[in-house]
């Protein structure tokens, strides 16, 4: 057992804990209300929302799995780099639509503006169930951040023991967030993206200078990479082009389809809070740069593991004194604790409102709503920790591979049905099946891997299984859509207007 690293650790989760509970006090709601437990009365400003998206944006699996994939792939790791900056562009124009529409209405989720959109419950549904689907494994992914530093730490035992101190970080996690509702990582992603901060820069400082400068570093870490069993560069090759810029768009309009990023939106206080963090927010993909250089740091300091989770807190420990060693371990926990209670806020919301109300209770009120949506974040929370404890890890990772997949699928409802009308709502949902199975098919034949190539002829073009599937999607969409119109086929009613589409300077809504 590392105790010096575990005494700093263990005090800042402490912190962490007596601000998640403190949470429950700050703005003060009735809490037994959705809208106030669920998204905070959507009240937050830019600073705190700043931190809220960019702490649910950012997570200990990024923190882990980015270094720990430039560790073994080289430059194809740095994909997440372009893609965290070509989202806040796509955030700047979709998400304040988004936002107007829901706050106009009333809505809480994506599912409940596609409801309200297209005038259909099997589409809603659809929505519904691919981002509960989609969310499951991320959350389940958290709990390796937490895990990975954990065993770093030394803190390992047999059977319940080893498991232990795992299972009490989420209990507490769940009952803060059980307390508290959104409010609860919004003031603790403040605590985690400070210390996540500071880390960084020191280690930007510290870990070079003992290395020998960027140059060295680079210079070590591509010659390791070309020595490896399966050789990489720090170069991107010609032939690396479209699954390197695909994967990086893709995972773009998949990010903020994810029902734990539209919640961190929805809680604002106005379309110009959005637009201002899509400014802002840029500076965690600077930050993003610089830890996935610790895949580089790693492989100059003669870090050797065929566990790419364990290659951060590796680093750590072998370039730190013990006690920063365990204040960097507690950013990575925080960093897990943030996005998992998000997402398992924003997964009870789904089906408090659109499966629960929508086919169990409609004349649910909004407490009930809000005691269910709360009941249920605790049962996604435990199914987390049970996936975790009981399967093996790569089902998590393939399972959240295929989320990124199935969630881009619910792009022609909800995106681009923040601009048009025209898709038929049955051919929505046929395309979202179609995309569904095809984007499943082309990871589980390639044993989930990302990218999926088309062979025509001698020419291969290799690409993000998910682009694949959503121009399918598209494909079948369009022209079923041209089919049933020119059939006459009831399209249901829109229960949006198109004043509520229209931008602040043309109305008050979100000014």
């Amino acid at each position: 057992m590392n105790w010096s690293a575990f005494i700093v650790f263990a005090v800042l989760f402490a912190l962490v804990t007596a601000v998640g509970f403190w949470a429950a006090r700050w703005r003060k709601g009735d809490l037994s209300l959705l809208e106030e437990w669920g998204l905070a009365g959507r009240r937050f400003g830019t600073f705190i929302s700043w931190f809220l998206i960019g702490g649910d944006l950012y997570t200990a699996y990024t923190f882990i799995a980015v270094p720990g994939l430039v560790y073994g792939a080289g430059v194809a790791g740095f994909f997440a780099v372009p893609y965290t900056i070509v989202v806040f562009p796509i955030m700047f124009v979709v998400m304040p639509r988004l936002w107007r529409v829901c706050h106009a209405n009333g809505y809480v989720t994506p599912a409940d503006f596609v409801r309200g959109r297209f005038d259909s419950r099997g589409l809603s549904l659809a929505v519904a169930i691919t981002g509960i689907l989609a969310t499951l494994p991320y959350i389940a992914l958290q709990l390796l951040g937490i895990q990975v530093v954990l065993e770093a730490m030394g803190v390992t035992g047999v059977g319940i023991l080893h498991d232990l101190p795992l299972i009490i970080a989420f209990g507490i996690l769940a009952a803060y967030t059980y307390t508290s509702g959104l409010r609860a990582p919004a003031a603790t992603a403040v605590v985690k993206d400070t210390l996540i901060y500071i880390t960084v820069i020191v280690a930007l400082i510290v870990i070079p200078a003992k290395l020998g400068g960027f140059g060295h570093i680079f210079s070590v870490a591509n010659a390791s990479l070309a020595a490896a069993p399966k050789p990489a560069s720090i170069m991107l090759g010609p032939k690396g082009y479209s699954a390197f810029a695909t994967l990086a768009l893709g995972s773009a309009f998949a990010l903020l389809l994810y029902p734990h990023a539209v919640t961190g939106m929805l809680a604002s206080n106005g379309q110009k809070t959005i637009r201002r963090n899509a400014v802002y927010l840029p500076l965690y993909s600077i930050l993003l740069l610089f830890i996935a250089m610790f895949g580089y740091f790693a492989l100059a300091a003669g870090i050797h593991t065929k566990v790419s989770s364990l290659v951060v807190p590796l680093l750590m420990l072998k370039e730190f004194p013990s006690w920063f060693a365990g204040f960097a371990f507690a950013a990575i926990a925080i960093g897990a604790l943030v996005p998992a209670s998000i997402m398992s806020i924003a997964a009870s919301n789904l089906w408090t409102r659109n499966i629960y109300k929508e086919y169990f209770k409609p004349t649910a009120s909004t407490a009930d709503e809000a005691r269910v949506a709360k009941l249920v974040s605790l049962i996604v929370k435990l199914g987390a920790v049970i996936f975790i404890l009981a399967l093996p890890l790569t089902y998590a990772i393939y399972l959240q591979l295929l989320g990124g997949i199935w969630i881009l699928q619910t792009l022609p409802a909800v995106m681009l049905g923040l601009y048009t009308r025209w898709f038929h709502r049955t051919a929505l949902l046929i395309g979202w099946l179609v995309g569904m199975v095809i984007g499943t098919v082309m990871a589980a034949s390639q044993g989930f891997v990302a990218i999926f190539a088309l062979h025509f002829g001698s020419f291969v073009l290799p690409v993000y299984a998910a682009v694949w599937a959503t121009l399918a999607n598209l494909l079948v969409s369009v022209v079923l859509t041209g089919v049933f119109n020119a059939a006459k086929v009831a399209s249901g009613v829109d229960a949006t207007s198109a004043a509520q589409y229209q931008d602040a300077a043309s109305g008050p809504i979100g000014a």
